[in-house]
């Protein structure tokens, strides 16, 4: 049984790890050997030109991918750890209303909303800017963030938070003596989930930005030319946009795996 349930962990492994054998050999062949029926077939020789075509076309979107998923990401933890206290821990009147309330935003459709958000920004004035994503970002990930932390927080002892209003503790010192030092397997949770998302966005970015501010994941699209489209280039350029959240779930994932056992989606 163990060796029959290895064997087939190892088949969808392999399975899942395809597109990314696919990306790699394309990304190192010569132009001239690209084609359907050479597509699993190994390079005739190393060639890693194609990734640095790549590379040198998508560096300063890459700062920007950088701009936009570290401040989103980390805004948007800090605010759902925050509603999660309060949603957990001071119960007030309405709380199990403006709760659904919040969850809801998690269900509206990104393109049901893109007109308004185009509106908004342009009255604010943040339209075609990083800041104006980073903004949508924010609010967007509030309800799943509040989500994690609310459940996370609603798995601690309330005797924990009675002993520090005992001890004189106020609702701020809490929060910050309190649980932000235990949340740390919610905070992995939310910044893996949220890095991830943000770098991955597309529509937001190819709506909401000009040239000048465009993410990773929209440069992208562009790299491909009007006539003929550099298949190794564009294999090698995917890579590198994978990149960085391909080694956060490689560093970081057990911590992602322990945060979600530790009681972050339970609820």
């Amino acid at each position: 049984m163990r060796v029959g349930l290895y064997v087939l962990l190892a088949l969808f492994a392999i399975w899942y790890l395809t597109p990314v054998y696919v990306l790699l050999v394309t990304g190192m062949k010569d132009f001239t050997e690209v084609s359907l029926s050479r597509m699993w077939a190994l390079p005739q020789r190393l060639n890693f030109a194609s990734f640095a075509e790549a590379f040198q076309a998508l560096v300063p979107n890459f700062t920007n991918s950088l701009r936009l998923a570290v401040p989103s990401t980390i805004i948007s933890a800090i605010l759902g750890s925050l509603n999660g206290y309060v949603l957990a821990k001071w119960k007030f009147r309405g709380a199990d209303v403006i709760f659904p309330l919040i969850l809801f935003g998690m269900f509206i459709p990104y393109q049901a909303v893109l007109i308004p958000l185009v509106q908004f920004t342009r009255t604010i004035g943040l339209y075609g800017s990083i800041e104006g994503l980073i903004l949508v970002h924010v609010i967007y990930g509030i309800p799943i963030t509040t989500l994690i932390f609310r459940n996370y927080y609603a798995g601690i002892p309330n005797e924990l938070i009675e002993a520090a209003r005992i001890d004189g503790a106020n609702f701020v010192n809490i929060y910050r003596y309190v649980l932000f030092p235990i949340s740390v397997s919610g905070f992995v949770v939310v910044l893996i989930w949220q890095f991830t998302s943000a770098w991955n966005d597309f529509l937001f970015a190819v709506t909401l930005t000009t040239q000048r501010n465009w993410p990773m994941t929209v440069a992208l699209n562009n790299l491909a030319g009007s006539f003929i489209v550099e298949w190794n280039v564009q294999m090698a350029g995917a890579l590198l946009a994978a990149l960085p959240t391909l080694l956060v779930f490689i560093f970081f994932g057990r911590y992602f795996i322990r945060g979600l056992l530790a009681g972050s989606l339970k609820g």
